[in-house]
């Protein structure tokens, strides 16, 4: 059982159908509140900090879409609208008001707690990236590396390889790759002489994460950053 489910607030003003979403959701582990007017969301996200919201269009009190505007002034929670408008102006203009995506009516309850799950694992990945790229500074103007508060001493070379590989946690970078990256000058270097630099990068970022493996080998392949998510 997951000690800490995440909430999503329901925004639905038909209450058979909110009692639906609500079961379906708690079935699946999530915590859930119901509100049925536009009116009382804003003060509901502010006091309850929900992951997610589940936003009808169409409400009493006030509508959907102002509700969402609002809402993006001071918070960036995901936002999935719902409504039985189909037309593609109304999820244009739903999307750019702050929606991170739609469902239109009638739907599968499914097909809801699905975008649900698959909304919050991006923004959960989206939020260890962060995470990751907060621990690590990299300074482009003196080319300085710090981890953890940690200087990393790092040669200019050591410095670009850190530098490429940060910028797509866990995408593989080939050899041929990183050493187009790291050497401009059209000098004769080696496979070898990446595995080298990286030898010589895993040591210095062991100073700073003690016991991580911030750098991983792919057989085959080439590396990848894999930033710490604990």
């Amino acid at each position: 059982m997951n000690e800490n489910p995440a909430f999503v607030l329901i925004v639905e003003d038909e209450a058979k159908l909110a009692k639906l979403l609500e079961d379906y959701l708690t079935a699946s582990g999530y915590r859930t509140i119901t509100i049925d007017n536009g009116l009382k969301v804003v003060d509901a996200v502010k006091n309850e900090s929900p992951d997610l919201i589940l936003l009808d269009l169409m409400l009493p009190g006030r509508d959907g879409l102002e509700v969402c505007r609002e809402l993006r002034a001071f918070s960036d929670v995901p936002i999935v609208m719902t409504t039985a408008r189909v037309e593609e102006v109304d999820r244009l203009i739903g999307l750019d008001a702050g929606a991170d995506d739609y469902i239109c009516k009638p739907y599968s309850p499914r097909e809801v707690v699905a975008r649900v799950k698959a909304i919050l694992r991006r923004q959960r990945r989206n939020d260890a990236e962060v995470a990751s790229r907060a621990a690590l500074l990299l300074d482009e103007t003196t080319m300085r590396a710090n981890l953890y508060g940690v200087d990393l001493d790092l040669t200019q070379i050591e410095w670009r390889l850190l530098k490429t590989l940060s910028a797509a946690p866990g995408r593989v970078y080939s050899r041929d790759h990183l050493l187009n990256k790291l050497y401009d000058d059209g000098r004769a270097v080696t496979d070898r002489t990446i595995d080298s630099h990286i030898r010589n990068l895993r040591r210095k970022l062991e100073t700073a994460a003690p016991g991580k493996n911030l750098i991983r080998s792919v057989y085959g392949a080439g590396y990848s950053f894999e930033p710490d998510e604990s």
